[in-house]
């Protein structure tokens, strides 16, 4: 039981009635770590990231139109720009109302016009909600 007088002090004590604290040292080393990993990590998800937008494989698209009303197909207006030279293939992907897919097909664009409009309609295999361009990649 303690026989300290609550009136003469602190029950815990002052911080002078405890040692001081061992120096730490290393801090700087541990710090330069995460820094490292932080930025290596940051760097491969910004590398992900640009991967998926298309511009490192020469072929953008953009979606102009799609209508989801019929039960058993969907039409879907887009947008291609490539080099002209080249053919490429994009693939059409529609999904349900949980996000499964009802619906895909492949679309070839060959040589010829930089940007090309195209209409497009897919067999869905239950009402979609919505229609996408999954990928458009160079051949």
């Amino acid at each position: 039981m303690a026989t300290r007088d609550v009136g003469n002090g602190p029950v815990l004590g002052t911080p002078d009635d405890f040692p001081d604290r061992p120096r730490r040292g290393g801090r700087l080393v541990v710090h330069l770590v995460i820094g490292v990993l932080v930025a290596i990590v940051a760097g491969g998800w910004g590398y992900v990231m640009w991967s998926m937008t298309g511009s490192s494989t020469g072929v953008s698209n953009q979606i102009i139109y799609f209508d989801v009303n019929r039960a058993d197909q969907v039409e879907i207006t887009f947008e291609v720009a490539k080099p002209e030279d080249r053919t490429a293939v994009c693939r059409i992907r529609a999904t349900d109302v949980n996000h499964a897919e009802v619906g895909a097909k492949e679309v070839r664009i060959p040589p010829g016009e930089g940007t090309k409009t195209l209409k497009e309609r897919l067999d869905t295999s239950a009402q979609a909600t919505s229609v996408h361009i999954q990928y458009c990649n160079l051949v």
